[in-house]
């Protein structure tokens, strides 16, 4: 009897099969189709011009005109919104989710007094707050208005977070705090030498959302700053689409009274228009969680679903 070793086993696929693979890959296309379409829409929308985007730019950019990124980008006032940002969700990810892991793991530690009543308290914030008043009141009583502080303490806790790492540490085989224990470690050098390495997927998949909540956040800053020096990306971003909308009104309105000039409007009003500027700024405030997210993306499914298995 002989084998031959290079053939291969094809699995013979029924017409049904072939058909409902054939439905199965269309249907997952047309997702992505879905998925993809609104993302390229701005992209291509924002290196055409005024007069194109009003006749309608749906698949190919047309007319192309990058005077809009050159104006963007040369103000200077969006990449200085983009460094406040970026400074704050830095210090946000530092501190949210080194305190919030210290406390799961203090919320791990059967020995602790009251340990159940003060885990379940601070669960009970994440549907229970005070309201926006007494969140401002409280902000002012601080000191913290014009403050880039404002960014930092009243984040630097999450319940939701302290869930997910509680539920990840629990699932971390006690042996490996044990030895700790036999060679003379502490609580502060078992947390940040034993746990917090052990805890890198679920820690990176805390620090993605973390990026991703904290570089979008618009009404803290809009209700506490008003320091043109400490406006985040998105209040500059904010600013731009409203000057934007002012000018573009401003030069109807001239247009429309017959100044000397009205030709001249009418060709820079085709060129730039309100929704090139909003889908410029849109582009480039997108790019900084663009370039994160695929070096955290490894660590995010793994994370949830280990932090999500107990309890």
């Amino acid at each position: 009897m002989s084998f031959n070793g290079n053939r291969k086993n094809h699995i013979r696929l029924t017409t049904g099969d072939k058909v409902y693979s054939t439905i199965a890959h269309v249907i997952i296309l047309l997702f992505a189709f879905i998925c993809f379409y609104p993302f390229w829409y701005i992209i291509i929308n924002s290196i055409s011009s005024g007069a194109a985007q009003r006749d309608g730019v749906y698949f190919l950019p047309r007319d192309l005109f990058f005077e809009t990124y050159i104006s963007v980008l040369t103000d200077g006032r969006l990449l200085h919104g983009m460094y406040i940002s970026g400074m704050r969700v830095v210090f946000t990810i530092l501190t949210q989710i080194t305190f919030s892991a210290m406390f799961a793991f203090l919320m791990t530690r059967e020995k602790m007094k009251f340990r159940k009543f003060v885990y379940r308290y601070a669960i009970i914030t994440m549907y229970v707050s005070g309201g926006l008043i007494p969140w401002y009141i409280i902000m002012r009583a601080y000191g913290l208005f014009n403050n880039f502080a404002v960014y930092i303490i009243p984040y630097m806790f999450s319940a939701f977070y302290v869930i997910l790492i509680k539920t990840y540490i629990e699932s971390i085989p006690s042996e490996l705090e044990e030895a700790a224990r036999i060679d003379g470690a502490g609580f502060i050098t078992t947390f940040f030498l034993i746990i917090l390495p052990v805890c890198k997927p679920i820690l990176a998949t805390c620090a993605l959302f973390t990026a991703v909540g904290t570089w979008n956040m618009f009404f803290d800053n809009f209700l506490m700053v008003s320091d043109p020096n400490l406006q985040t990306v998105q209040i500059e971003l904010f600013n731009f689409i409203r000057e934007a909308e002012s000018i573009a009104r401003t030069m109807r309105q001239m247009a429309a009274s017959g100044v000397q000039n009205r030709e001249f409007l009418e060709s820079l009003r085709d060129r730039m228009s309100v929704d090139g500027v909003r889908n410029v700024t849109t582009i480039v405030s997108m790019l900084p969680i663009m370039i994160i997210y695929p070096f955290l993306q490894k660590y995010f499914a793994r994370g949830i679903m280990l932090g999500a298995v107990k309890g």
